[in-house]
Parts: structure tokens; C-alpha cells; sequence
């Protein structure tokens, strides 16, 4: 079992704009007076399909699916949320903390998946919502596959006792810990201050004001074979924990990150990562700043088997 794909599944947004109702505990987004939202929207269909471009030009497989017109999915370029694919071909959906997310869930985009790829079970979380329990797929839980581990940071995003569910379900343990902005608020996804690739892990480790937890975070890292690259709170403010590992041709090894977040690394860091993968930085500046999220957000990960 690998811990990275060939197969990502995207979803080219129709009407990206600010969601009033993720920004309630998502400090990474930005609102900008006197938005042009037709503009808006026209600019991040065209980083989309930059992004999309790139990854397709190094033998990434990216099935890519249009957001539907109607309802109006501000955060729909955004999948990893609500859905996630798993090796044992496991279909899982979320409960999502925002209402006007919720309609992103969509069965056309699971039947497109069932078209290529082998669907044995489908579990469903989001009726948790009815209780406000909520746990957003692969933006709250940074999985280890190989080694059978969630790792995850506590918000109003992320329920400890729905990854203790998902652990049932999929056979895996957890490290469950906190991790807070420079003003002491919940992160609000695990996926902002922390990435998992092969053999390595970056994280930003000083968001974790808990001396015992990073000690088990290390222990875990060096037990399971990740280098530790250590990001600061400026880096992560620029997105340079939200990166994802992927599989390109001839099983070539790409580390997908935003160009904020490539520019905010350290010439150490881009060498250090550089020798164990091969950076892909994507221009992505709309998004980021009016999703708030970046490029491992945009791809949901699939792991199902072919048929």
C-alpha cells in the first residue's frame, strides 16, 4: 500500500466566490470590498484549469468534473471535504460544518468515480450533522495509509468521536491533538499546518502548544520512517502545510504546493524537499485568498482499485 495516488479527482468550480459561512472559523480566508464576483469566478476557472494543465503534463491522471450552475457552490472547488476513496474500495462522505457545503455532495460525481474505478462499500457520516458532529474527509484527518493513521488537529470542524468511528471502520488508531493560530483560535482543518508524503512530513510544529503531543507527533514521524520539515506560522499563513504528494509517469514522485507557498520557504527547505521529491508549484492567489485553501484542498485523492 502506498501513501500517494495517480488518480485525483477535481471539480472545476462554477461559481467561486467568499463563503460568509466558512469564514466563521477559517482565519485563512480574506474578503475583499467591492468584489467582482463574475470576475472573480472567471479568474479561478482559470487557475483551475492552469493547475489542471500542469498536473496533466507530468502523467498525473486528473478526472475533472464541472460544478453544476445551480445551487451556487462557493467552496465546490474544494472535494476533499466531503469525500474520500480508499484502496479497500470504500467510498466515505462527511458531515460538513457549513449548510450552503452540504450541497456539494453530489452522486453523479460518485457514479462518474464507479465508471473507472472499483466501489465495494459506501459509508455515509453526514447524517452526524443532525447532531452537529463534524469531521471534513481529508481536510480534518491527514491519513497515513500505510502504517493505518489519522492524524488530526481538534476544531469545530473536527470531532474526536467521529475519527474514533472512522478508525472502526477502517482499521486505524489516531494522534489526536490541538493546533492554534498566532491568536490562540482552532485551526480550523489539519490540512493547513501539516502534510504527509512517502517519507517525510511537513508540519508546523510551533502551532501545537501542547509539549506532550509533539512529542508523540515525533515519535510517530521518526517510528514511521518521515523526515521532519518544520514550518513557522508565517510559512503556514502561506499556505506551506496545505501540499500534497502525488504520482506522476514512470511512478515519478511530485510534491504539489501553491506558489505563495513555494515562495515562502526557506532555500534549505526547498533543498531539503527537493532531494526527497520533485516540487510542482502552482500559481493558485484567487483561491487561496478567497477560499482559504489551497492546492490540497483542490484534489481528493483516489485510491480505489481500477477496474
Amino acid at each position: 500500500m502506498r501513501q500517494i495516488t495517480n488518480h485525483i479527482l477535481m471539480i472545476r468550480p462554477a461559481h467561486f466566490g467568499y463563503n460568509e459561512e466558512t469564514a466563521q472559523n477559517n482565519a485563512f480566508q480574506t474578503k475583499t470590498e467591492a468584489i467582482d464576483f463574475s470576475k472573480l469566478e472567471a479568474t479561478a476557472r482559470q487557475e483551475f484549469d492552469q493547475m489542471v494543465d500542469l498536473l496533466q503534463s507530468k502523467g498525473i491522471n486528473v478526472i475533472v468534473i464541472e460544478d453544476t450552475d445551480q445551487p451556487v457552490k462557493p467552496d465546490a472547488v474544494f472535494p476533499n471535504n466531503w469525500i474520500s476513496f480508499h484502496e479497500n474500495g470504500s467510498i466515505i462522505t462527511y458531515p460538513m460544518y457549513a449548510k450552503n457545503r452540504r450541497i456539494e455532495r453530489r452522486e453523479d460525481i460518485i457514479e462518474k468515480v464507479g465508471q473507472h474505478f472499483n466501489i465495494k462499500n459506501r459509508y455515509s457520516f453526514e447524517f452526524y450533522e443532525d447532531e452537529d458532529l463534524f469531521l471534513e474527509g481529508t481536510g480534518s484527518m491527514i491519513l497515513d495509509r500505510p502504517n493505518k493513521i489519522v492524524y488530526a488537529c481538534l476544531s469545530p470542524r473536527t470531532d474526536a468521536t467521529l475519527i474514533d468511528k472512522f478508525n472502526v471502520l477502517m482499521g486505524y488508531r489516531s494522534c489526536i491533538f490541538r493546533s492554534v493560530d498566532r491568536s490562540g483560535k482552532d485551526i480550523y482543518h489539519t490540512n493547513v499546518m501539516m502534510a504527509l508524503g512517502e517519507d517525510f512530513v511537513v508540519i508546523c510544529m510551533e502551532s501545537i502548544p501542547d509539549e506532550d503531543s509533539r512529542k508523540e507527533l515525533r515519535s510517530l514521524f521518526e517510528n514511521t520512517g518521515k523526515q521532519i520539515i518544520e514550518i513557522n506560522y508565517a510559512q503556514m499563513e502561506a499556505f506551506a502545510g496545505n501540499m500534497l504528494e502525488v504520482l506522476g509517469s514512470n511512478d515519478k514522485r511530485y510534491l504539489v504546493m501553491s506558489r505563495t507557498a513555494y515562495d515562502s520557504l526557506t532555500n534549505e527547505q526547498i533543498q531539503t524537499l527537493s532531494a526527497l521529491t520533485n516540487i510542482l508549484a502552482v500559481p493558485i492567489p484567487n483561491i487561496e485568498k478567497h477560499g482559504g485553501g489551497s492546492v490540497r484542498c483542490m484534489m481528493a485523492e483516489i485510491f480505489l482499485p481500477e477496474k
